[in-house]
């Protein structure tokens, strides 16, 4: 099974997500950073989703899926942006960038995995 990128400048938030998914049967690899995503894209093998936090330092997720989607073998990969943020004009920001869909933190981990499931079936 591909792996599940997820990119979160919060350890806590990456070892929680990546315990759920794990747990499921999923592999993961993960990034702190946008800068560090968009390094191990080169080298990762065939991701089947991304799953980015939207505020980090640096690039924040709007900018990292943006970025992606410039990439040929990443524009049609699945891209969830997941954060603290609710505000309609960020969702937006996000959606014009190409992300697939938008996560609210805290999101309970049946919801992350049928999202994932929606947008990225095995």
């Amino acid at each position: 099974m591909k792996p599940v990128m997820l990119v979160d400048d919060s350890p806590t938030m990456l070892a929680s997500m990546a315990s759920v998914l794990n747990q499921s049967g999923q592999p993961v690899e993960r990034a702190a950073s946008a800068e560090e995503a968009l390094a191990k894209l080169k080298a990762a093998p065939p991701l089947r989703a991304m799953i980015t936090d939207y505020h980090m330092p640096g690039m924040n997720g709007a900018a990292l899926v943006r970025e992606m989607r410039k990439l040929p073998a990443y524009r049609f990969l699945p891209i969830l942006v997941l954060t603290t943020e609710s505000e309609q004009t960020r969702r937006d920001e996000a959606r014009a960038a190409g992300a697939t869909g938008w996560l609210v933190k805290p999101v309970a981990p049946d919801k992350l995995i049928e999202v994932l499931r929606q947008v990225a079936p095995v």
